[in-house]
């Protein structure tokens, strides 16, 4: 084995390592957001990943995750609303106004 063979399996455990992350936080956001819309009876519809990025938050180096989410307040319109995250750390969500039944 070589530098080359070494600097070739470093990038691809690196990869895999960074897909792993993104799915762990996409699955803690779905979690989250049930949670959250069961608790005000609001219907998740989807949840879809809009951007991510390294990021320092209290001195910790992660991802800064922003997610975009449909819900429905009524059962016929439906609502776009954001979550960011970093980690597995809901930061921030934000709701617009939405008409319930």
């Amino acid at each position: 084995m070589n530098i080359y063979d070494l600097i070739v399996l470093i990038i691809i455990v690196l990869l895999i390592a960074m897909f792993w992350r993104y799915r762990a936080t996409s699955e803690a956001v779905k979690i989250y957001l049930e949670k959250y819309c069961e608790q005000r009876n609001l219907q998740l519809i989807s949840v879809a990943r809009h951007k991510t990025k390294v990021s320092s938050y209290r001195g910790k180096l992660d991802f800064k995750s922003e997610y975009s989410f449909e819900f429905s307040g009524n059962g016929e319109d439906s609502y776009q609303g954001q979550v960011i995250m970093i980690g597995l750390k809901v930061l921030d969500i934000e709701l617009p106004a939405y008409r319930v039944e």
